[in-house]
């Protein structure tokens, strides 16, 4: 009895199947094909303008570990309120939940991609609306995961409201002009990673346990703005880095809880030209903002800078003095040791920042177990009353506020 019970929900399931992808087939296009509640077999082809709509909370297509669950090719384009599971283990193939390639004005909206390895990928996908996904791949180590949203030569889209849960990245290549906003990124590696972007905007995002929150790197011309990124995980668990990036704008964005809150590397990368890091809150992080090589022509004005182990960390060997192009002015630093008698809300002297015995980690990370022990503080009082070698200047804030407000 339970066996020919098997055989008949095994049955049914290749029936819907059959039916879904014959009626895609037979179907005109602008048709929009409504789902009941059931299991479709998955490895379904669109190649034509069409929607297809869950109309119950239990519309699932089954890729049966096998190739992508959907691939879909061209414009106008709709996949909305459908779970999607079980997508093939080919990371050369891309196998993914939804494979969508070669068109605009599509959507996907209200799916929910399960044990698939890559989620949604997009290929040279303009002007379409992928909004309010849940995504999680296969229960891989994390660099075995594929990447639970991905775009690829894919200009001004509108990337709203998804959560990535335990995916490997999130990934904007080659693409731009795109509106990225209020996702949520959770236990992945990158939560978002641009390369080769530019014209973006990135805000209201919320990113926590990653290992990296959002990172630039080759790109330009951006904007991000409002977002919260918390708890990056990992003896270098970053919040926001810049690397090669010119003319950026990061402005009212949260850095808690991070091993390094704003990483630094050779950015602005285009000459004459400015980042501009302003009105953000980097907050209890072992490192507030680390610069790793020569990196001048930042404005960093107005942030709140506090709690943090170590304010400034430059690794750099380059000329330190080139950096004082960087214009830092207008900071709260918790750490600034100075009045303010005039009652201007400025503080009267300004604050240096300067790289004494504490700090010899930078160059021996070894040393850095031994970080707060007795010996490194006295190391550190010593250098600082009585020097017994020049401290390395690192930043000075010519007008630190006084008040975080």
């Amino acid at each position: 009895m339970f066996s020919y019970i098997k055989y008949l929900i095994l049955f049914s399931t290749l029936l819907l199947a059959n039916i879904l992808q014959d009626t895609i087939d037979k179907a005109s296009p602008g048709a929009i094909l409504k789902l009941p509640n059931g299991v479709y077999r998955g490895s379904i082809i669109i190649d034509k303008p069409i929607s297809i709509i869950g109309v119950g909370d239990r519309v699932i297509i089954d890729g049966v570990g096998k190739g992508s669950v959907i691939t879909a090719k061209g414009s106008y384009i709709t996949l909305k309120n459908l779970t999607i599971t079980n997508s093939g283990s080919r990371h050369e193939n891309l196998d993914a939940g939804i494979k969508l390639s070669n068109g605009s004005q599509n959507e996907i909206s209200n799916c929910r991609i399960k044990n698939s390895l890559f989620g949604i990928d997009l290929q040279m996908v303009n002007n379409s609306i992928i909004q309010n996904n849940y995504i999680t791949s296969k229960n891989l180590p994390l660099g075995l995961r594929g990447d639970g949203l991905r775009l690829w030569y894919s200009n001004n889209n509108i990337i709203r409201g998804n959560h990535l849960y335990k995916s490997r990245d999130m990934v904007v290549w080659y693409s731009h002009g795109n509106r990225i906003e209020e996702n949520q990124g959770e236990w992945s590696r990158y939560s978002l990673h641009f390369m080769y972007a530019g014209k973006n905007f990135v805000k209201n995002n919320h990113y926590k346990f990653n290992s990296v929150g959002i990172f630039f790197m080759y790109s330009q011309d951006t904007i991000a703005t409002g977002n919260i990124i918390e708890s990056s995980l990992g003896a270098t668990g970053m919040g926001i880095g810049l690397k090669d990036a010119s003319n950026f704008t990061l402005k009212d964005n949260t850095i808690l809880y991070c091993a390094q809150g704003m990483y630094i590397d050779r950015s602005p990368f285009e000459p004459d030209t400015h980042n501009w890091i302003e009105h953000n809150r980097i907050l209890y992080n072992a490192e507030a903002i680390h610069f790793h090589s020569l990196s001048i022509n930042n404005i960093i004005k107005d942030n709140i800078i506090q709690g943090n182990i170590e304010d400034i960390v430059n690794d750099s060997k380059a000329d330190r003095d080139k950096e004082e192009t960087n214009l830092v002015i207008n900071n709260y630093w918790d750490n600034y040791q100075g009045f303010d008698r005039d009652n201007d809300g400025i503080g009267d002297t300004p604050h240096q920042v300067y790289q004494y015995a504490d700090q010899m980690w930078v160059y021996n990370p070894d040393v850095k177990f031994f970080y707060g022990s007795p010996i490194i503080s006295i190391l550190n009082f010593l250098a600082k009353l009585a020097p017994f070698s020049k401290p390395l200047f690192l930043l000075e804030d010519k007008k630190p506020r006084i008040d975080k407000i």
